[in-house]
């Protein structure tokens, strides 16, 4: 996988955890479906800008704040 694509699941992966959410409930929160979680934290789909924001608005931080994480975790 390219460089920089698997960052933002690891990031999501680890703020779901953190705030003591399974894959289920961030997918109720993010108006999506569990298997799409699974599927961008584990870098095998690569979600699109409004994706993000739907996860972003899900975890309860800004879109802005989920990418800088990201790229931050891919340096």
């Amino acid at each position: 996988m390219e460089k920089g694509w698997a960052e933002p699941g690891i990031v999501i992966r680890t703020r779901r955890k953190a705030d003591g959410l399974t894959q289920e409930q961030l997918a109720e929160r993010a108006d999506s479906h569990w298997t799409s979680i699974s599927e961008i934290e584990n870098g095998h789909r690569n979600p699109g800008i409004n994706k993000l924001r739907q996860i972003a608005n899900g975890l309860g931080v800004s879109l802005s704040e989920l990418i800088g994480e990201a790229e931050r975790a891919s340096t």
